[in-house]
């Protein structure tokens, strides 16, 4: 029986050199010199083929922060969008609705707050909208969608309530048995009350911030029990120097992600592999920083892919490796150099090559720099110039209706 797909002669993740094939959008085989019987057969020597990167915080729902998700998917390798807390329960319809064309892949976890991330923040000032039975409700309905809760701790977003938000998000988990993202930033709370409410298998998003700065002894008592640590670098939650400490004090990042949302897809995020890239020169191994943006976070929330394995799901990332060294920067503008970086070249759903698509403008209420809109604006003149103009000339063309051949 022929195969889907089948790639052939990449260096595949875990398995080094070999062919990898696709039956029914999941993994067939992996193996060298698999029967070239297939549909579709491309060449992949000289390339990387990973699973399908697993981003576990981005915002692809409606709101202040949403953006779509399949105009970064099909350049970036990333099928799979966690969508960390854009919903609560008031709001699940229509973050539903957002993506329920998209091509990639978009399990959710739960705002604590009813309200979502309709706005920039304050959604957990009114613990009416923090209801831990009606999020337990809409959990159990929507069993397979959800695979956790989210929970945003910081001074703005929390008022005067303190960590009961994350209290009653803890309590959610507990009842439906599932795991709990905090974010971290601005006390108060304090950081370690935060830490302390955490259980083995919840998650600690931006935990290389700069301005959180989890670097003392909760942190490690918090890793020691099981908790999770997240990058969910952003627009204001990743800095190298606190990076830096965390993996000279053994507290390297468990998962790799972008938060990747309206406010920092311009930058300072740009992408997935962007973000790897930054790990790599706070001096990860390519190994490591790859099963962040894999098998870890699949790990993390349960989720389907993460691996090459035969019967797994075929999320398939193709990348090229580039030679650095490349500038990287952070959410302070500290820079570093990537030894390397991850170049995309496929990106497979189920084994669907993705096609690309153009990005929507930033909306109205984005801060841009003079620096980032002037590049949006080149961006925008350059795709019009590439598609204004003909693809091809008179010799790239067949003449696909002949006129007849007439006597003299």
């Amino acid at each position: 029986m022929a195969y889907d797909l089948l790639l052939t002669g990449g260096d595949v993740f875990g398995a080094g050199r070999a062919d990898l094939a696709v039956s029914g959008g999941r993994i067939a085989a992996v193996g060298a010199g698999l029967a070239r019987d297939a549909h579709a057969v491309v060449d992949v020597a000289g390339l990387l083929v990973t699973p399908g990167l697993i981003d576990l915080h981005t915002h692809v729902g409606p709101g202040y922060w949403g953006i779509e998700p399949d105009p970064i998917a099909w350049y970036s390798g990333v099928t799979t969008w966690v969508d960390a807390g854009s919903a609560g329960a008031y709001t699940l319809d229509g973050l539903c609705r957002a993506v329920a064309g998209a091509d990639v892949r978009v399990p959710v976890l739960l705002n604590i707050s009813a309200v979502g991330l309709a706005g920039r923040t304050g959604e957990s000032r009114d613990l009416a909208a923090c209801d831990a039975g009606l999020a337990i409700e809409t959990v159990l309905a929507h069993r397979e969608l959800i695979r956790g809760v989210k929970v945003r701790i910081d001074r703005e977003t929390v008022g005067a309530n303190g960590v009961e938000p994350l209290r009653r998000g803890v309590a959610v988990g507990d009842a439906c048995g599932i795991p709990v993202m905090v974010h971290i930033g601005t006390a108060p709370p304090g950081l370690d009350e935060v830490l302390d409410l955490l259980r083995p298998g919840d998650i600690v998003t931006h935990c290389a911030s700069g301005i959180a700065a989890p670097l003392g002894p909760a942190v490690h008592a918090a890793r020691e029990r099981g908790v999770l640590l997240d990058i969910g670098h952003g627009s204001g939650g990743f800095a190298f120097d606190v990076l830096e400490r965390q993996i000279a004090a053994g507290l390297a990042p468990d998962t790799v992600s972008t938060d990747l949302h309206a406010r920092s897809v311009h930058g300072p995020v740009f992408d997935l592999p962007t973000t790897m890239a930054k790990l790599l020169a706070a001096g990860l191994p390519l190994t490591e920083v790859i099963t962040a943006a894999t098998a870890g976070p699949a790990r993390a929330l349960g989720l389907p892919g993460g691996t090459l394995d035969v019967g797994a799901p075929a999320d398939l990332a193709v990348f090229r490796i580039e030679e650095g060294p490349f500038e990287v920067v952070d959410a302070h503008r500290q820079v570093r150099q990537a030894p390397l970086r991850l170049v995309n070249e496929a990106t497979y759903v189920a084994g669907r090559r993705l096609v690309p698509r153009l990005p929507a403008p930033a909306a109205p209420w984005i801060p841009l720099t003079p620096a980032q809109r002037a590049a949006l604006d080149r961006r925008e003149r350059d795709v019009r110039a590439l598609l204004t103009a003909p693809l091809v000339g008179a010799d790239g063309l067949a003449e696909q209706f002949p006129r007849p051949t007439r006597s003299p």
